[in-house]
């Protein structure tokens, strides 16, 4: 897919880059800039909803356009509902990262569809291992009671 130049993306678009086990997403918001929830990007410590360049968002890979508004009307608002939670420090994994964060900005539905992908994985895991045979060793039963009775 071609990188979109700066300049084409509308106000409002979804953007995705991807990460080594993840995507990530912000919220195009005009002038160069995204907003989007840090999260786990700066190692350990959780990051708030921020305002960053797009080439900090980026980080140096390139970027997708999974979706931009049909209006001015929705761009707007879309921005504004992104641009309400600057600085919110409360990014969870599983239930409010920077996908949850870009689709409650979009459609007003926070949703990860990366999580929902996983929560699949584990599940049909999860049944296999019920269904399959067990793999692990077992040691032998052993007669541990000892005879009380003397020879």
């Amino acid at each position: 897919m071609a990188q979109p130049a700066v300049q084409d993306i509308p106000e409002g678009s979804h953007l995705v880059t991807r990460r080594r086990t993840y995507r990530h997403h912000g919220i195009y918001v005009g002038g160069g800039r995204v907003v989007h929830y840090a999260g786990l990007q700066r190692g350990l410590q959780r990051g708030p909803v921020e305002e960053v360049t797009i080439d900090q968002f980026a980080n140096g890979r390139p970027i997708e356009l999974l979706g931009c508004p049909c209006s001015s009307v929705e761009s707007r608002a879309v921005v504004e509902r992104a641009r309400s939670r600057l600085g919110e420090n409360d990014w969870r994994l599983l239930t409010n990262n920077c996908e949850h964060f870009c689709w409650w900005c979009v459609r007003g539905e926070a949703r990860s569809y990366q999580v929902e992908a996983l929560y699949a994985c584990l599940f049909v895991h999860r049944a296999a291992s019920r269904l399959l045979p067990s793999r692990r060793c077992r040691p032998p039963l052993r007669n541990t009671c000892q005879s009380s009775a003397s020879p």
